[in-house]
């Protein structure tokens, strides 16, 4: 099966080329704007002409696109999340190739939900940010394109790789600091939060899965429970060995700032820019139905978030 894997250096790009690369069958190509991709490309500027043309002389017959950002303004976002991606969907619709799209989308597409609830794939989606918003309208010009394809809606990725700007990599910073400099607290704000997270290896195999199924439409990527950050923060703190106390620290009641999730509490003489409790546009309260995935891709999550947070202290502790 020949495979043209786009976006194979970002931070799950990496894992579904492990992934793919492991099954014999695979035949990878890697498109991306790196010098180590195969074939250089932008998304974000190339042309679909060009794109066809390349289709065309690889004649895949699956097309996975991992490609986008997570940072930026609303018009960065945009072009890399979603003119991307329209670019991607004319080249196919030009080629003939006739190759499957695998679009990798997330759970910031649905925004806010009701606490205790799951989000299935056929709920009404309300991002609330421009990344969200992006995304979204990435995976309706997937949808409508009329291609074979799949949106796989990843929520809360994490394990090896994790990013230093999220939740997670923000945590596992702050007590590599606080280990570092001998603190016995650590105060910490925005734990308050909840989100369904699940491992990046995990998400790999949902995408090689899908690879290889006929399944169209959207599913749903996660482990299909939430957890509270301060809960993972304890489980963090457990497998770096930290014996200090964690403190959370949150805004005034009925205040509508607070310090960004994960952060160290700056101290009010030390004041500096506080940022929105959700920067993901998702509220207080994030948990997929992942049914669809079991059901479709015969996929489960199997790496818990012990692990996942291990392999994320491993990574944090080697800059000590």
């Amino acid at each position: 099966m020949r495979v043209l894997l786009i976006g194979a250096n970002g931070y799950l790009g990496r894992f579904v080329a492990d992934r793919l690369l492991a099954d014999p069958a695979v035949q990878l190509t890697a498109l991306g704007r790196g010098d180590d991709a195969d074939v250089r490309f932008d998304l974000a500027s190339g042309s679909p002409g060009a794109l066809t043309r390349f289709l065309d002389a690889v004649h895949p017959q699956v097309v996975v696109n991992c490609a986008g950002t997570t940072r930026g303004g609303a018009r960065e976002l945009t072009r890399h999340n979603t003119v991307a991606v329209a670019t991607v969907c004319e080249a196919l619709r030009r080629s003939g190739c006739g190759a499957r799209l695998v679009q990798i989308g997330c759970g910031a597409e649905y925004g806010p939900s009701q606490p205790g609830s799951s989000t299935a794939e056929d709920a009404v989606p309300r991002p609330g940010g421009p990344y969200g918003v992006s995304k979204l309208a990435a995976t309706e010009l997937v949808l409508g394109s009329g291609l074979d394809a799949v949106v796989l809606r990843v929520f809360s990725p994490a394990g090896p790789g994790t990013p230093a700007g999220s939740p997670l990599g923000r945590l596992a910073e702050a007590m590599r600091r606080a280990m570092q400099s001998g603190d016995s607290e650590l105060k910490l704000g925005g734990l308050g939060v909840q989100r369904d997270f699940i491992d990046v290896r995990d998400v790999a195999r949902a995408v090689h899965a899908a690879s290889l199924s006929a399944a169209q439409g959207v599913i749903n990527i996660g482990s299909g429970r939430a957890v509270r950050l301060r809960d993972a923060a304890a489980v963090l703190a457990r497998v770096a060995g930290y014996g200090g106390a964690l403190h959370e620290l949150d805004g005034p009641p009925g205040g509508h700032l607070r310090s960004a999730i994960g952060h160290p509490r700056l101290e009010p003489d030390h004041a500096g820019p506080v940022a929105y409790p959700y920067p993901d546009g998702c509220g207080s309260w994030q948990q997929a139905d992942v049914r669809t995935a079991r059901d479709r891709l015969g996929w489960r999550p199997r790496i818990n978030l012990e692990e996942s947070l291990a392999d994320i202290w491993m990574e944090a502790a080697c800059r000590i």
